[in-house]
């Protein structure tokens, strides 16, 4: 196929997704419009807690996913060091690895079930006792059981990594435009509001040769064949600042299973992240005194020292969620692609997902491992 320079290209939606797919058009030399009223600051891109872990989150019948996810993994460490280079600021990434652990001898059970069938796809972790792992990590408490070392496994600061992109895009020539969109058709997105009309704008509408729609929950709404096809899936998080009283926080990622319920503790250089509650909960996006109740005993089963902590901040956000957790990631029609439904994933799949949206626009072969993601599978392609 022929490669296709210097398009225009309409994207829409300002969180990790959107950001990066703009930003990563910009430089492959298409001329770019993100269209989001507040990019970079809302949504699930701003409440997540920053884990790049396919092997720790691993589940059965999941296989493609992880095989996504890998490929992805695999890419952040030089998508890091661009988008540090390009935006001037640091790209959040850390590179300590996962813990997965246990605090009874059920959930330890369930770990086992885990490293079994990872091994079965030829994915290594090391088995650790709960000695070793305190050596590993000083911040869990005696009440765990034993677990799972995940080296390869990375994470991000969220917010670090938001600011960077949004840097990196305006750096590349991104062109804002801060407005809701209404709807998506080839080569138009209609606005709701464009309060500050800019270049380019004809009334309410942006005229583009691509659009990319990258907008997560809101997916759905902007186009009819997206419609039903990404769902709303609630998740609660915990931000947590050291005090001067406080123990450091863990250097290592520390995620698993509590009386069945999944927590994690993602480090910070001032404190850790902790989540991420999930409920099938329609748009609610208040947090619940139930759900900050679980995961501060949850995670304190783990690491006893946050009690030491100020709690600085609770919020819920939105996964966008597909019926198989991959995305959708492909052309939903001439001049539409589609490139969203990331669920817990976002941050991850960020690198994999642009590099995919830049071959598609340009006419470039995509990654092997990013078919198993194109809308067509579950209907969401005319």
């Amino acid at each position: 196929m022929s490669r296709k320079q210097d398009r225009s290209v309409a994207v829409v939606g300002g969180g990790v997704i959107g950001l990066s797919t703009a930003w990563r058009l910009a430089v492959a030399g298409h001329r770019v419009r993100l269209i989001d009223p507040a990019p970079a600051s809302g949504g699930a891109s701003r409440a997540a807690g920053g884990m790049l872990a396919p092997v720790a989150e691993a589940w059965p019948g999941e296989e493609s996913l992880l095989e996504l996810g890998t490929a992805s993994l695999h890419r952040w460490p030089e998508f890091a060091e661009r988008l540090g280079r390009d935006s001037g600021k640091p790209s959040g990434l850390r590179d300590e690895g996962t813990l997965v652990v246990a605090a009874d001898s059920a959930d330890r059970a369930e770990l086992d079930t885990l490293a079994d069938y990872l091994a079965s796809l030829g994915r290594t972790v090391n088995r650790h006792s709960s000695r070793r792992l305190r050596r590993l990590e000083p911040a869990l408490g005696p009440g765990v059981r034993g677990g799972l070392e995940v080296p390869g496994d990375l994470a991000v600061d969220n917010r670090a990594t938001l600011e960077a992109l949004r840097a990196a895009a305006e750096v590349a020539g991104v062109e804002f435009v801060r407005a809701a969109a209404r709807g998506v058709r080839s080569g138009t997105v209609e606005l709701v509001d464009a309060a500050d009309p800019e270049p380019g704008l004809s009334g309410s509408v942006v005229h583009c040769d691509v659009v990319v729609i990258a907008a997560g929950v809101q997916t759905g709404a902007l186009h009819p064949a997206l419609r039903g096809a990404i769902r709303p899936v609630k998740g609660e998080i915990l931000r947590l600042r050291a005090r001067s009283t406080s123990v450091p926080p863990p250097r290592w990622t520390v995620r698993g299973p509590v009386h069945g319920r999944q927590v994690y503790l993602v480090p910070r250089e001032d404190g850790m992240v902790i989540g991420a509650t999930q409920y099938e909960a329609g748009y609610d996006t208040e947090v619940t005194v139930g759900g900050v109740r679980n995961l501060l005993a949850d995670a304190e089963r783990f690491v006893p020292g946050i009690t030491e902590y100020a709690l600085v901040e609770t919020a819920a956000g939105l996964r966008p969620s597909t019926e198989d957790n991959l995305p959708l990631l492909g052309w939903v029609e001439p001049g539409v692609l589609v490139a969203a439904g990331h669920h817990r994933n976002g941050f991850l799949l960020a690198p994999i997902t642009a590099e995919t949206v830049v071959g598609l626009v340009s006419g470039d072969e995509v990654a092997t491992e990013a078919k198993a993601a194109d809308p067509s599978r579950s209907g969401g392609q005319q």
